[in-house]
């Protein structure tokens, strides 16, 4: 498969490098022994032995002959003296030359050795590839439309992602066992029961054909098909619960290993969200829109694998990953301090509360009061509003320095995934029997988070709904009837035109056990 061919050059180096280690220092102990120093030295030697010989000779002209000899037998003996001298000098110069070469094949072995260490992990993803299912031979397609959030599709095999026709294509084998009528549709968005915004999500063809195009880009790693459209960049709550969590639980499992592909891609939301993308995959994200090459690799996901909202389970994720897991990585992505309040905070220190603020609908229209109460019972205040929360990086360090956080219920309240670990969430209910989806968005979620959650429902004379309907209406009196005209009725009733003026006296009771369980951590 194309995915593997980069790897198996890396295994094919790797392994010419663990060969050439034993051969230099073979090489390097066979030169030690074959030294030819020791060749000369023994030639030394024998010269040597000569000249003591001939010495003797000279001193016997000397004694017998007349001084011509005897001047000419000096004569020799200076000069065998000085081809000694050469000799010793041409010795010293091939033992330098001799350590010289050893020094050149241990920086050689060390050269590859140091290679050798650096590519251990390539090596060792090399291998994972090959062994895990990435880069299975058997050619299928596995797609599950039952799931009420999501629509997926798998792809193993030859697989090529034409942007330009939005599809994703698998190329047959002689001996595959795909279905002739083998072709699907969907979007790759994790909100399918939602029709409207659904609309707004590029559909993705799916299916498997003989022939197909020539590919123009290989990746060498498996690719996530998923879209930055719908409520991403417009909804805090979304973002996370409609794309990031989900594209966390599709992909994490392959540790970096893993392309992003991009479809109704918003630049604002890739910008925002970079620092958690990269993360989560080691290269960069991908846009398809406009995108005229064809995109090959030998597996694709299409589609975000999700559970609920703002909820990981360990039991259907690729490498029982929790909502723990999530949290850790964005502590790591956004440099955040503290994974408890206890960490780097006297026991006994003022906690800090965080006031999330709405504007418009949902608003707070007493909160000087609710500052002054919280104050009085012992916490440090700090007011966020929507022009406190922009920066993404700069506010998550903001709200994980607090043991407590509180607001109305609305995306605001996402932010609690920053919190430290036994941290409390205070989420305040408005009026309209709200309980069971404020719980199901913000409540249920707590507890795989490691958090603490307190709530509190408002009261129908806290609610500005008693200045716009009549005490008797069905809105006070009978709110599931609202309920039951459907999402738009609750939106516009409940939701859209509501704010809130808490009783702080009934109020006191929910800050004073969110003391009580900052103190009891």
């Amino acid at each position: 498969m194309a995915g593997r061919i980069p790897c198996l050059k890396v295994i094919h180096l790797l392994l010419l490098s663990f060969l050439m280690v034993p051969f230099l220092l073979l090489l390097t102990l066979q030169r030690t022994r074959m030294d030819p120093l020791s060749l000369l030295n023994l030639q030394v030697s024998t010269r040597a032995s000569l000249e003591f010989k001939v010495l003797e000779e000279s001193t016997r002209i000397i004694d017998e002959g007349d001084e011509e000899s005897a001047l000419h037998s000096l004569i020799q003996e200076q000069s065998n003296n000085n081809t000694e001298v050469n000799t010793e000098d041409l010795a010293a110069n091939k033992e330098l030359e001799q350590h010289r070469h050893v020094a050149g094949q241990i920086v050689i072995i060390l050269i590859v050795l140091v290679f050798l260490f650096e590519n251990l992990l390539q090596i060792r993803l090399c291998f994972l590839d090959i062994v895990t299912d990435d880069t299975v031979s058997k050619t299928t397609i596995a797609c599950d439309f039952s799931q009420r959030r999501t629509d997926t599709c798998v792809l193993h095999g030859d697989v090529r992602i034409l942007p330009s026709s939005s599809s994703v294509v698998l190329v047959r084998t002689p001996h595959d066992t795909l279905p002739e009528n083998a072709a699907y549709s969907l979007r790759p968005y994790a909100r399918k029961w939602e029709t409207p915004v659904m609309e707004l999500i590029r559909p993705i063809s799916i299916g498997a054909v003989s022939a197909a195009q020539e590919c123009g880009v290989h990746h060498a790693v498996p690719v996530v098909v998923f879209s930055t459209g719908g409520f991403a960049g417009k909804n805090f709550f979304h973002d996370f619960s409609d794309v990031l969590i989900p594209l966390f639980i599709t992909s994490f499992h392959y540790r970096g290993r893993v392309q992003f592909l991009i479809t109704n891609f918003n630049r604002r939301w890739v910008g925002k969200y970079a620092v958690i993308l990269s993360r989560m995959s080691d290269y960069e994200v991908i846009n398809l829109d406009g995108d005229e090459r064809v995109h090959c690799s030998g597996k694709a996901h299409v589609g975000l694998m999700s559970h609920s909202e703002l909820v990981i389970d360990p039991a259907r994720t690729p490498g029982n990953y929790s909502m723990a897991d999530f949290r850790e990585l964005l502590r790591s992505s956004l440099s955040l301090k503290r994974r408890s309040i206890g960490e780097g905070k006297n026991y006994y220190s003022k906690p800090r509360l965080l006031l999330m603020l709405r504007k418009g609908s949902r608003e707070l229209t007493n909160k000087r009061e609710v500052v002054a109460l919280t104050r009085k019972l012992g916490f440090k205040v700090i007011v966020a509003g929507p022009e406190q929360t922009k920066n993404l990086s700069r506010f998550a360090g903001v709200v994980n320095s607090c043991a407590v956080m509180m607001g109305v219920h609305g995306a605001g309240l996402t932010n609690m995934i920053f919190l430290p670990e036994k941290a409390t969430l205070v989420q305040i209910i408005p009026w309209g029997g709200l309980r069971y989806a404020c719980n199901h968005d913000y409540g249920d979620p707590t507890a795989a988070m490691g958090i603490r959650y307190l709530e509190y429902e408002v009261g129908r004379e806290e609610s500005s709904l008693v200045k716009q309907y009549p005490k008797d209406h069905p809105v006070f009196t009978d709110p599931e009837s609202v309920h039951r005209q459907g999402w738009n009725a609750i939106w516009a009733v409940f939701l859209n035109r509501q704010s809130i003026k808490l009783d702080v006296k009934r109020f006191k009771g929910v800050l004073q056990e969110a003391m009580r369980s900052f103190l009891s951590r």
